[in-house]
């Protein structure tokens, strides 16, 4: 009984040895009769499709990742605002109104809504006035940011 079990796996290892070649067969009972045959074949076979497969979710996997990168240096990209801003000197007979247009327009203009570039822009109007202007330019910036982003806030205010 012995002898008659090495008989196949010697079968087996000559045919993977020898220039013989192998059919691929769709039907179950060729399938059952070549693995009985050649359990080595099968799970090579198994083996090799199971490798494929996780190289296939790898590589999807790895994609993935790549597009999330692109996306994130997109948005990191978007996050930094590049305001080319040009003073001029004004003689104004209603400097609060004239802030405040100013103001809302570099606002609007410019798209800012993250904190740090309204920190920017309110840095710049009062390194760019005299010291008499600050208070009022602090309280325009107040009520133009307050108009602009509280007034288009859903929630409710008690």
């Amino acid at each position: 009984m012995r002898a008659s079990q090495h008989q196949p796996q010697q079968r087996g290892c000559r045919a993977l040895c020898c220039s013989c070649r192998f059919s691929v067969s769709s039907s179950e009972e060729a399938e059952s009769s070549a693995s009985d045959r050649f359990p080595s074949v099968s799970s090579l076979a198994h083996a090799m499709v199971q490798e494929r497969l996780d190289q296939m979710i790898r590589e999807k996997t790895e994609a993935r990742h790549v597009v999330e990168r692109r996306r994130q240096q997109s948005r990191d990209r978007e996050g930094t605002k590049f305001v080319v801003m040009v003073a001029m000197e004004k003689c104004s007979y209603d400097p609060r109104e004239d802030f405040k247009e100013s103001m809302m327009e570099m606002i609007i203009a410019n798209r800012l809504q993250e904190a740090k570039d309204l920190r920017s822009l309110l840095n710049y109007y009062i390194s760019m006035n005299s010291n008499k202007y600050h208070s009022l330019i602090l309280e325009v910036f107040h009520e133009v940011c307050t108009n602009l982003f509280l007034s288009s806030c859903q929630c409710q205010q008690w």
